[in-house]
């Protein structure tokens, strides 16, 4: 008999309201990413109040600053998010039923298709208050693991983004369509908590290692270092995960059970890795970068 650790009965919406005819439910995925948004603002505001971290103790931008690109962070998670998952994973689906791809409530979100985002509204927001982009790059990765951290524990909350099947000790038996990928398993199917993984290595282990290193090894006085760190951090802790991650439904066929989005022969890359690859390479060019002298 495979052993398994049984899902916790915890509902994924907090509470929900009806009036007038309508039903507004708050979502702990929803609260992930407002709770996630505002303690990355707090850790990004603290920081340009600390002259000592940056280069001549001068940082990057005032406090105000900061929270003016706060909207246009918020504006570049949420639309590059949504759009990402819609174009990166099941663009057919959206295409035929267009009028869900508003409905972020429903679950859904890309965080490749959400880091771009934040970059084309960060990089705008630079170019128009003339300040420097790479500096404020790594004050905004400096708060983005809290966000992965909530959000990646909302996913385990949902019952979806589960791992692949395993007999190890800690592997969760998750409800609804979890069992549906495991045929030869009567009932219950038990998995790896994949998010469990992803919020651990992405987001509490990430996230104090780029505290420790601007608060301790003074690594915002070296523009790119700490936004390096976290895009190659971010892509090899992805990039793992994805070995015992269940692959999406659309790119796993009979002939194709790994779920690989490119292949030859009898190996290649899931999505995840594919769009983890350029991230792993990005950040360590931005670390090598600041490396040079000023």
């Amino acid at each position: 008999m495979i052993a398994m650790l049984p899902f916790p009965d915890v509902a994924p919406e907090i509470f929900t309201i009806s009036a007038f005819g309508m039903e507004f439910a708050l979502r702990w995925y929803a609260l992930a990413y407002i709770v996630g948004i505002l303690v990355g603002w707090r850790i990004a505001l603290r920081a340009v109040k600390t002259p000592r971290l940056w280069r001549n103790e001068r940082p990057v931008m005032e406090a105000q600053q900061v929270e003016d690109l706060l909207f246009w962070v918020i504006i570049g998670v949420i639309l590059g998010g949504r759009l990402g998952y819609v174009l990166f994973y099941q663009p057919a689906y959206y295409l035929s039923h267009p009028a869900e791809i508003l409905q972020v409530w429903q679950g859904g979100m890309s965080f490749h298709g959400g880091a771009l985002g934040v970059i084309i509204a960060f990089v705008t927001f630079c170019w128009r208050k003339k300040v420097s982009a790479v500096s404020t790059g790594d004050m905004v990765c400096l708060g983005l693991a809290p966000g992965i951290l909530l959000g990646r524990l909302a996913n385990f909350v949902n019952a979806e983004l589960w791992g692949r099947p395993t007999d190890l000790p800690w592997a969760v038996a998750f409800p609804g369509d979890a069992a549906q990928y495991c045929p030869d398993v009567a009932g219950m199917c038990a998995r790896h908590p994949s998010q469990l993984y992803e919020a651990l290595l992405e987001g509490l282990l990430l996230g104090a290692l780029l505290i420790w290193m601007a608060w301790r090894r003074g690594a915002l006085k070296a523009p790119g270092r700490i936004g390096g760190t976290f895009l190659a951090g971010y892509g090899a802790a992805r990039f793992l995960v994805e070995f015992v991650r269940q692959p999406d439904a659309q790119f796993v066929s009979e002939g194709n059970p790994l779920g690989l989005a490119w292949q030859i022969g009898g190996y290649g890359l899931t999505m995840g890795q594919m769009l983890s690859l350029p991230m792993i390479l990005i950040g360590l060019g931005f670390i090598l970068r600041s490396r040079k002298p000023a």
